[in-house]
């Protein structure tokens, strides 16, 4: 197993990695909405938060030379499920035509008390 540390992405808020990697796959961390400089939660709608996590996970996967169409699974956690829609509009749009699997689930908070966390698994090519 491989354990990856990704420059500019926000810091791990306890111990774990941004990401590990066993093979071929790449499992990331959930991401929170965290700017990466200052380690504040960023917006207040389920969709400036959803863009936010999704930059996060874009800059784990590109410090690893993938983007998300390299996800393969996505898990969604969401604190409403009122929240589903916006989230979903944000999320259709950044990953556009590609479709990785997918669960969304509610929970009763996070540690940051964020409206949604995404964590992901990704496939290196080759």
């Amino acid at each position: 197993m491989k354990v990856h540390i990704i420059n500019g992405a926000p810091e791990a808020i306890g111990p774990y990695a941004h990401a590990t990697q066993s093979g071929n796959l790449i499992f990331c961390s959930g991401q929170t909405p965290l700017d990466p400089e200052t380690m504040k939660l960023v917006g207040t709608t389920i969709e400036e938060q959803t863009e936010r996590v999704l930059e996060n996970l874009n800059i784990i996967l590109e410090g690893l030379g993938l983007s998300l169409q390299n996800i393969v699974k996505t898990t969604v956690f969401l604190k409403s499920m009122d929240d589903f829609q916006g989230m979903n509009g944000v999320y259709a749009k950044a990953f556009g035509e590609h479709r990785p699997a997918r669960s969304t689930i509610a929970i009763r908070q996070n540690p940051l008390d964020a409206l949604v966390e995404i964590e992901c698994i990704a496939e290196v090519e080759g």
